[in-house]
Formats: C-alpha cells, sequence, structure tokens
C-alpha cells in the first residue's frame, strides 16, 4: 500500500516484492551493467606442433637431469615441458647453460615428487629440483590475469595458476615461449616463436608497453638477446624502450645487478654494451654504464676487459664478477686516487678513498654483494703495492691468495698502456722463480718504486700515480 498524490491510500504492485524478488533484480541489472563494456573471453590458443624432423632437437642433446624431471612429472600425470632460453638456444646450434622446465603442477605438488627440491621465490614461486650437480628450475603454468601491481604498473606477485596456453602468453618474447616434450621429441608454439628465430626478429608478445610496466627489466633483457643472438628487436618493441627507460628507477637493486651481469657475462658483452647506448638504457640509469660508456677515460682498457671477457666466455673458461666490476670501475678509482693525491692524501689513503667512493656510487642502483666487494677492494688495493720491489713486500705480495687476479688486472693495465710492459713482466719472472733467482730480481729491480723514493716525491710536489701515466688510460 502506499499513499496516492490526491492523499487517499493506494496499491502498487511494484511495493510487492518479495526480497527475493528484489535481490534478483538487482543482480540482474548489476550484470548488465559490469558486463556491457566487459571484454570478451580470448580464445585459446591452437599451438603449432612441430616434430623432430623439422627442428632437429633430439633428447640426447637435453640435458639429462631435465629429461628426467619432465619424465617422473609426467609419470604422475602432470604436463611438463622444457621451455624457454635452453629451447631457443638448441634451435640455433648453442649450447644451453641451463634447463627450466614448465609443468600443469603446483609448486608444493613438484616439490613432493622430488627428494633434493625446495621452492623459493615471493613474486614468482618457483622450484629448484636438484640432480647431481644441476639444479633444475620448475615452475607452474601461469594464469592470464591482473596480478598484484605497484603504482607504476610492475608486477609484484603473481602465483595464479592456468593452462599452457596462458603460460605461454604470460612470456616476455616469442623466442622465448617455445615448450620442448622429451617424451615424443617435438616442440609446441604458440606464438611463432620458431619463425621468429629463423627471421631473425625479437618480438614482443602482446602490447610491448605494457609488458615494459609489468617488468622494466625486460628492456635490458631485449638489449641482452638481441646482442646474443644476432636478433633484430621489432620496431614495436624498439621504440617505447627509450622513453619508458625511466621505468627502471624502480627495480630493486638486487634485480639489477643480476640482469646487469648477465649482460656483461653474455659473451657479447662489447655488443651488448654498444646497443645500450644506441637505445638510451645507459645514460643517468646505471652509474656503471654511465662510467664505461659516457666517460672517455680509460675506454681503451675497458674495452680490453670486455674483449678478453667475451673470448674467455665463449671459450667456457671461468670469469671472476669481481675481477670484471673492478676492471670497469678502475678509470674511475684511478681518477679520484690522483684527485686525492693532488689534494695533499698520502697514497695509499688516497686509494683506498677513491675506492669506498666508486664503491658508495654504484651502490645506489647495483646491489653488488659484500663477496664480490671484497674482491673488488682486494683486487684495487694490490695495484699500489706492484711498485714495491725491494725488501720483503714482493715476498708478501705473491703469497696473497689474490695476487694472480691482481697479476691480471696489471697486465691488462700494461696492455692498455696505463703501465710499462717491463712490470707485470717483472712479477710474473719472480713469481716463478728459485730463490737465488728471486735476489737477483730484487738486485737489479729499479729503486724509484720504494717507500723512500715516494716519501721524497712527495716533499717536492703530489706525487703521480705509481705506475701510470697522466693521461689515466688504465
Amino acid at each position: 500500500m502506499a499513499l496516492n498524490r490526491d492523499g487517499t491510500i493506494g496499491y502498487h504492485p511494484w511495493l510487492d516484492f518479495s526480497t527475493k524478488n528484489r535481490d534478483q533484480m538487482i543482480r540482474k541489472l548489476l550484470r548488465k551493467v559490469f558486463t556491457r563494456n566487459a571484454k570478451k573471453p580470448t580464445p585459446a590458443l591452437t599451438p603449432a606442433c612441430i616434430p623432430v624432423d623439422q627442428h632437429g632437437i633430439h633428447r640426447e642433446q637435453v640435458s639429462h637431469a631435465a629429461c628426467k624431471v619432465c619424465a617422473v612429472l609426467q609419470e604422475h600425470g602432470h604436463a611438463a615441458y622444457i621451455v624457454g632460453g635452453a629451447v631457443r638456444d638448441l634451435l640455433i646450434g648453442h649450447t644451453p647453460k641451463d634447463h627450466d622446465v614448465a609443468t600443469s603442477a603446483t609448486p608444493e605438488e613438484i616439490r613432493a615428487l622430488f627428494r633434493r627440491a625446495r621452492i623459493i621465490g615471493r613474486r614468482f614461486k618457483i622450484v629448484h629440483v636438484m640432480s647431481g650437480p644441476e639444479t633444475i628450475e620448475v615452475s607452474t603454468f601461469r594464469a592470464s590475469h591482473e596480478a598484484e601491481t605497484d603504482r607504476h604498473g610492475r608486477v609484484l606477485r603473481d602465483n595464479t595458476y592456468g593452462s599452457q596456453a596462458e603460460d605461454a602468453s604470460r612470456r616476455d618474447f616469442t623466442v622465448n615461449a617455445l615448450y620442448y616434450d622429451p617424451a615424443t621429441e617435438t616442440i609446441l608454439d604458440y606464438h611463432h616463436g620458431v619463425a621468429d628465430l629463423r627471421q631473425k626478429t625479437l618480438r614482443m608478445i602482446g602490447e610491448p608497453r605494457a609488458r615494459y610496466r609489468e617488468d622494466p627489466v625486460r628492456m635490458l633483457r631485449a638489449v641482452r638477446l638481441a646482442a646474443k643472438l644476432g636478433l633484430v628487436i621489432d620496431p614495436a618493441a624498439r621504440t617505447p624502450i627509450r622513453e619508458m627507460a625511466i621505468l627502471l628507477e624502480n627495480v630493486p637493486t638486487a634485480r639489477l645487478f643480476d640482469e646487469t651481469l648477465k649482460l656483461l657475462l653474455s659473451g657479447n658483452a662489447v655488443r651488448c654494451l654498444t646497443q645500450l647506448r644506441e637505445e638510451g638504457l645507459h645514460h643517468g640509469l646505471l652509474p656503471l654504464l654511465d662510467i664505461v660508456l659516457e666517460q672517455s677515460v680509460g675506454e681503451r682498457f675497458v674495452r680490453l676487459v670486455l674483449e678478453n671477457t667475451d673470448e674467455r666466455v665463449r671459450a667456457d673458461k671461468s670469469v671472476s664478477p669481481g675481477f670484471l666490476f673492478a676492471a670497469l670501475l678502475w678509470p674511475e678509482v684511478l681518477q679520484c686516487w690522483k684527485a686525492n693525491q693532488a689534494n695533499g692524501m698520502a697514497s695509499q689513503l688516497a686509494l683506498f678513498e677513491a675506492m669506498d667512493q666508486a664503491l658508495d656510487t654504484q651502490a645506489s642502483r647495483l646491489a653488488i654483494t659484500r663477496r664480490i666487494a671484497g674482491d673488488i677492494k682486494e683486487i684495487w688495493a694490490m695495484q699500489a703495492r706492484f711498485d714495491k720491489r725491494s725488501g720483503q713486500a714482493p715476498y708478501r705480495l705473491i703469497e696473497q691468495p689474490r695476487f694472480r687476479a691482481a697479476w691480471d688486472f696489471l697486465h691488462l693495465r700494461a696492455a692498455a698502456g696505463g703501465v710499462p710492459q717491463e712490470i707485470p713482466d717483472w712479477w710474473d719472472r719472480f713469481a716463478h722463480a728459485t730463490h737465488d733467482e728471486r735476489k737477483e730480481l730484487l738486485r737489479m729491480a729499479p729503486a724509484d718504486g720504494s717507500v723512500l723514493a715516494r716519501k721524497r716525491r712527495r716533499r717536492r710536489k703530489p706525487a703521480a700515480l705509481p705506475g701510470d701515466s697522466s693521461t689515466i688510460v688504465a
């Protein structure tokens, strides 16, 4: 019942709804409002199934540990494939450094199937399965959905699982969205990655700007992969890089350090850094790259170091991250060392101040680990000690654990023209000489590097850098 306009009491049917009917009407109205502009569901992708006679990858070429992980997961009813970089590298004839596995099993299900396995990660949960000396990284297929992001759009946490097709769409580049089944020796290709690889093109899956916001490190990864694999970055993926480079400032320093290390140890560091300059990804973002690419000081020395590193990586020889970072930062240390001495600071103290200054500058953007920072400082500190070729100092120096690394560093400085070649040659002979031969080498060594001589020079004027020319090249 309700009050009519004339004041009489009348009956209105719209007031005679039960609570249940009213709720149904509200739900129906809300459904119409919110689904009117909703996106249509993305049709399921059908992958291209490429047999072994077309791609040429046999299971014998693949890590035995990775094949075993896939076999165990498949035996327990889960889909499991070797995925990403290993498949890509095998297709172009490179030997993969590691093998990743993607599966329909959850992290908890994966861990339960392997005796030596542990779940790691917060942003993305993955499982490390240890098999002999190898560690296989196993991840669960991820769903296409709105993950938890920060105010810049960077994904913070994403542990919602989905289908293999959704997982393929979540990967960064088409050449990384390839799934190899060791049991059938077939490749499942959802985004024409094999064709892109043959056409030497690095193409982003999805809209590039959105994918860079999700993870700005993808911009560095694009440059690294293009340089390493000899690919051309697709214009749609390349165009936004320069304007979106600022997003790298929001990436945790530890992740930037890891990606920078991968770039420098890719075996194509010179090409990577050249392309970083071309894409505008170095200036103001990573102090290390500013030093390497922007300063003319020490350019010859840095290039020699990078070329030497590339040769060692391609020859499958070990490379010390401490040695590499020590070399890349050396021009800055050398410049600060000279400036400190010019201000009247003693040589050794001036060097230590320069070392701390260089590492503090990097700490704002790169989380150099304590162990690597310790290696860097040892190599730098020994450079001043190579001038002392008298008394017991040489004997003490060659007993240092990092002597060989410091000598290699000195040898590169000489190759770049920073110190006379006679100095590293003398130390090499001294390190391998007999007791009597060492005595003779000490007797014949010039006295210019003695402590007394250095004190006399400091009384007259600020000392020049020990063993270095005024044009600070190494």
